[in-house]
C-alpha cells in the first residue's frame, strides 16, 4: 500500500486546452504533473503492478460548490506520469471523497493492490467483502 499527500489538483475544467488547433494540458496541469513526478521520485516510489485500488481524499482550498469528479483525470494522469503505476487501466477502483477545506487545498491518495475475485464474484477493494 502506497499513501501520498499531494497538492491539490487542477479541474478536469482547468487540465486541457486548446492550442493552434491540438488539445493540450494547460500550464496549470503540467505545473501540478512536475510537482507530483518530483514528490514520488523524492519519495523513490515505484510503479505498482496488476490491479489497483485508489482511494483519493479531496481538501479543497476555498468553499466553491466543486465537484470530486473534476479532479481524478489530472491526479491519476500525475499518478501515471510519476510511476506510482505503469498505466491507470490498472486502476479498477476509485473512491474519491471530498473532506474538509484547508487553505491551500490538497490530495490524500492511498494506493493498493486489488485481488482478482472468484468467478462471477465481485468484492470491495476496501473491505473485501463479496456481493453477488
Amino acid at each position: 500500500m502506497l499513501t501520498l499527500e499531494l497538492p491539490y489538483p487542477p479541474s478536469i475544467n482547468h487540465y486541457f486546452r486548446n492550442f493552434r488547433g491540438r488539445t493540450v494540458i494547460s500550464a496549470a496541469g503540467r505545473a501540478f504533473r512536475q510537482e507530483v513526478c518530483r514528490q514520488l521520485h523524492d519519495a523513490g516510489v515505484q510503479p505498482v503492478s496488476g490491479r489497483l485500488a485508489v482511494c483519493v481524499d479531496i481538501f479543497p482550498p476555498d468553499h466553491r460548490r466543486r465537484d470530486v469528479d473534476n479532479v481524478q483525470k489530472a491526479l491519476l494522469d500525475a499518478l501515471q506520469h510519476g510511476g506510482a503505476f505503469f498505466d491507470d487501466s490498472q486502476v479498477v477502483w476509485l473512491l474519491t471523497q471530498k473532506a474538509q477545506v484547508i487553505p491551500g487545498g490538497k490530495a490524500v491518495v492511498e494506493i493498493r493492490p486489488v485481488g482478482v475475485a472468484a468467478p462471477g464474484r465481485a468484492g470491495c477493494a476496501l473491505c473485501g467483502r463479496y456481493w453477488n
